[in-house]
């Protein structure tokens, strides 16, 4: 079945529409999920919407919540997102930090009492696309163990940083994971393995079965180094007061309260040494790279949101869906007396 992105944000706002959330809520976070998708980030676009509705049918996402800024400096501000969606909350919260940087040159807000907020990039993006430097982390429930450990101990804790010059762009999203929890589930749904070196099953033993990682944890990327930035992220994360560790719940299990924590920063490069110098410095370094001699085997040198940007351009006109995914977002339309076949060809 196919499916365009426009027509999947229409479906997606529809859906969270008959579940209470207002139109404006309801389209953003349609749009964050469709832009995962086109980003192809997929195991953090329409494939997972269906938890986002069970969190809403069990009652641990709370539809229109007061988002409450309960401290707050010039600089700085620590949200309460009363349980509400983390696309919402996050889009908020970054929105704020934006503003406090055009201020006062640095914005930082801390969130905790929010759910999953989909890719992180899209949030690192917003502050980029105001002419700032946006950088946004979350904790994750465990799933990862520690360097030299079998224990699911921290979350796959992704970090999103975005910089644009004035004709190029940087923009990094990645989970310190080897593999993001969200990919797990998608090669479970479409009966995939995993790659070599990703995960342990619940023995300790590799294994390349989603289903057994699952059961088991993943495996930091790069070793040691991946484990130092995944546990510093996870504090981070708690700037707020959230949870960390074993604590974190909520964004795995669509029926548990979410306890995990995000932090966004915006810079404004102005307060420094200026925009105008800044971009040029984004500019030579990026152009730098990308003229570097080629490794044999290699036909360019890609920066960090260029493959992002090359899977936009692929999928803009739309994607298909499986049939697992088209059965069970057949299931939640008829739920509610929606026509999947207007949306889905």
């Amino acid at each position: 079945m196919f499916i365009t992105p426009e027509n999947q944000v229409e479906l997606l706002k529809q859906i969270l529409l008959k579940y209470g959330v207002n139109e404006k809520d309801a389209k953003l976070t349609a749009e964050i999920f469709t832009e995962a998708d086109l980003k192809g980030f997929t195991s953090h676009g329409i494939g997972r919407f269906h938890q986002t509705v069970i969190g809403l049918e069990a009652g641990v996402i709370v539809p229109n919540a007061e988002i409450k800024i309960e401290k707050e400096s010039p600089a700085t501000a620590l949200i309460n997102g009363n349980m509400g969606l983390g696309y919402v909350i996050g889009a908020f919260a970054m929105d704020l930090a934006i503003q406090k940087a055009k201020n006062i040159g640095i914005g930082m807000v801390s969130t905790y009492n929010a759910n999953h907020f989909g890719i992180t990039g899209h949030y690192s993006e917003r502050a980029m696309k105001e002419g700032l430097i946006g950088l946004a982390i979350t904790n994750t429930e465990p799933a990862m163990a520690p360097y030299g450990g079998t224990d699911k101990i921290l979350g796959t804790n992704p970090v999103a940083i975005a910089i644009e010059g004035n004709e190029t762009k940087f923009s990094l999203d990645m989970a310190t994971a080897s593999i993001a929890r969200g990919k797990i589930f998608e090669a479970d749904r479409l009966g995939k393995q995993l790659p070599e070196n990703s995960a342990l099953d619940k023995d300790g033993n590799p294994t390349n079965n989603p289903k057994e990682a699952l059961n088991g944890c993943i495996l930091p990327f790069g070793g040691i180094k991946g484990y130092g930035i995944a546990t510093a992220i996870e504090l981070l994360s708690a700037l707020g007061g959230a949870a960390v560790g074993t604590n974190v719940k909520g964004t795995a299990d669509p029926k548990a309260i979410c306890t995990k924590g995000d932090l966004f920063l915006a810079i404004n490069p102005e307060f420094f040494a200026g925009s105008e110098t800044f971009k040029n410095r984004t500019d030579d370094l990026i152009n730098e790279l990308k003229g570097s001699k080629l490794l044999n085997g290699f036909d360019e040198i890609l920066v960090a949101g260029e493959p992002e940007k090359r899977t936009w351009e692929l999928k803009k006109d739309g994607y298909e869906l499986d049939e697992k995914l088209y059965n069970k977002l057949s299931q939640i339309c008829e739920k509610n007396n929606l026509d999947i076949l207007k949306y889905v060809k």
